[in-house]
Formats: C-alpha cells, sequence, structure tokens
C-alpha cells in the first residue's frame, strides 16, 4: 500500500516550497544576528562566525530546496535528499556546542546586561566588539529567559528541519512512483 499523504501537513511539493522558504528566512535571519550581534553572548572569537555561517547555509540549502521543488527537478530533488542528513548533523552539533557554550558563558552575559550592554572585557580587549552594544531587549527578559528561548528554538528548528527533510524524501519518492505517468493532468495543477 502506498501513502501519498501520510504525516504531511501541506499539499507536498507547494507545502515543502513554503517551509523551505520559512527555513531559508529565519535560518538567515539567525544568521545574521550570529555574526552582528554573536560576540555578546559567545567569548571565543570565531565561534559566532561560525555558528552564523552555519545558519546562512542552512538557509542556502533552503533555497537549493526550494528552487529544486520549483523546477520539479528529479536530480535536484535528490541532491537535496543527499544533503539534508548533513545539515541535519552539523545542525543538531552546533545545537548542542550553543546551548553548552550559552550556559557556560551566563555570568558574562549578565554582566554585559548589568554594564549597559558593553562587550565583555576580555572581548573587548582581545578587539572583538565593534561600535555596537548588545540590544537592551535582550537584557531585559533576563538570561534565564534568554536561556530557554535559545534552547527551545533551537530545538524547534531542528524539528522543522527534520520536516523539511522528510518532505524532501517524500516528493522523491513520489516523482520515482509516479515515473511512468505523463502529464499533464488535472489541467497542469500540482499541489
Amino acid at each position: 500500500m502506498w501513502c501519498d499523504n501520510c504525516l504531511l501537513l501541506f499539499p507536498l511539493r507547494v507545502g515543502a516550497m513554503a517551509w523551505a522558504v520559512f527555513i531559508m528566512l529565519y535560518s538567515v535571519a539567525g544568521g545574521i544576528f550570529l555574526l552582528k550581534w554573536g560576540q555578546y553572548l559567545f567569548f571565543v572569537y570565531p565561534e559566532w562566525s561560525i555558528y552564523g555561517g552555519i545558519g546562512l547555509a542552512i538557509g542556502f540549502a533552503a533555497l537549493v530546496t526550494l528552487l529544486a521543488l520549483a523546477n520539479r527537478s528529479y536530480i535536484w530533488t535528490r541532491v537535496c535528499k543527499f544533503i539534508w542528513p548533513f545539515v541535519l548533523f552539523i545542525s543538531a552539533v552546533r545545537a548542542i556546542i550553543m546551548i553548552v557554550e550559552l550556559e557556560r558563558g551566563k555570568d558574562k552575559i549578565q554582566w554585559e546586561c548589568d554594564n549597559g550592554g558593553q562587550l565583555w572585557t576580555a572581548s573587548a580587549e582581545a578587539g572583538y566588539g565593534g561600535s555596537t552594544t548588545f540590544p537592551s531587549g535582550f537584557c531585559t527578559t533576563g538570561f534565564s529567559n534568554l536561556n530557554a528561548a535559545f534552547i527551545v528554538s533551537l530545538l524547534i528548528d531542528l524539528g522543522f528541519q527534520i520536516y523539511m527533510f522528510f518532505m524532501v524524501w517524500r516528493y522523491q519518492k513520489r516523482l520515482e512512483h509516479y515515473q511512468n505517468m505523463k502529464g499533464p493532468f488535472g489541467g497542469g495543477y500540482y499541489a
């Protein structure tokens, strides 16, 4: 028995495209945030750049997935199916390390908030900071709330990426299953 709609929240191709746009937007926004203000949360030099770069790479993988689904390309869909497990693994490792490093740096983050959003002294002496200060909105919520929101958002991000991989896999299987059918069917509209 073949189930075409098992575990789908949206129509397969268009829903996967919308999901890819969503992942792309928040991953790029998170990557830019980490590249701009990451030195206020992570205190070893290339750390925030690596995390921000991974966020941008996830956004790029979502963009490639979006283009593969938009073209109904079997080859590019297979490429995306190959890429997403690596993206998931790297993203999971990144999430674990980010959670651990946030917990290790909580006293430094609290110091930054208590001192008007200025950069931690050792980081400022090393030349990590620029002319910006830490956004005051993060300090008013308190570190425990910020840390909990960060952990939850990283876990939700992993869940969204797993679902994206599932939809790419499912679409690729649909292309294989119906490869002998010639269309367009239903006036050329495929959801």
